[in-house]
């Protein structure tokens, strides 16, 4: 069992809400790793998400997801942003819930609105989804992100008093 300082941080919450700008700010305020999931298997792949999920299918993107999380989390120091519906797994909500600690970045859906311009062409799961089947899929998904450790709200917030305020609440969160 890791000490609570050694574990893993692990960044959930809903597509566009931050997690790999806020996790990679994060990472290097405490000097540790950054992976981003997602970017990993991009790698891996040789192609973005959105081509994996079209060539391979969504059940190989999300078992190669569960494997290369289940593997990291058990890992020391490591700050880890997951993507949007990696929790919807069971065994990867379990494995971080038990060996890393969760920050949940909550996101309002009139701020993700906002966003949604920046990020629709990059997002497999929101193609050809009408506004009332997005917002659908943003609260379906809020309930799998009640599992979590730390919940830190972004609106109106930039990133880096996010940042600070993550790095803020776990120094307190070990003491």
């Amino acid at each position: 069992m890791l000490e609570r300082r050694d574990k893993s941080i692990v960044f959930i919450g809903f597509m566009g809400v931050g997690k790999t700008t806020i996790g990679k700010k994060v990472a290097t305020k405490l000097n540790r790793e950054f992976i981003d999931i997602d970017e990993r298997i991009e790698k891996e792949y040789n192609m973005p998400v959105s081509q994996i999920f079209t060539e391979f299918g969504e059940k190989e993107f999300r078992d190669r997801e569960k494997s290369l999380i289940q593997s990291l989390a058990e890992q020391k120091q490591k700050v880890i942003s997951v993507g949007g519906g990696a929790f919807l797994q069971r065994e990867i909500r379990e494995t971080c819930l038990a060996s890393c600690m969760v920050i949940f970045l909550e996101l309002s859906l009139e701020a993700w609105k906002d966003r949604l311009g920046l990020i629709i062409d990059s997002r497999p799961v929101l193609q050809g989804k009408s506004m009332e089947e997005m917002e659908e899929l943003f609260y379906k998904r809020q309930d799998i992100y009640r599992n979590h450790h730390l919940k830190i709200s972004t609106d109106h917030k930039n990133t880096e008093e996010i940042a600070d305020q993550i790095v803020k609440e776990l120094i307190s969160y070990s003491e």
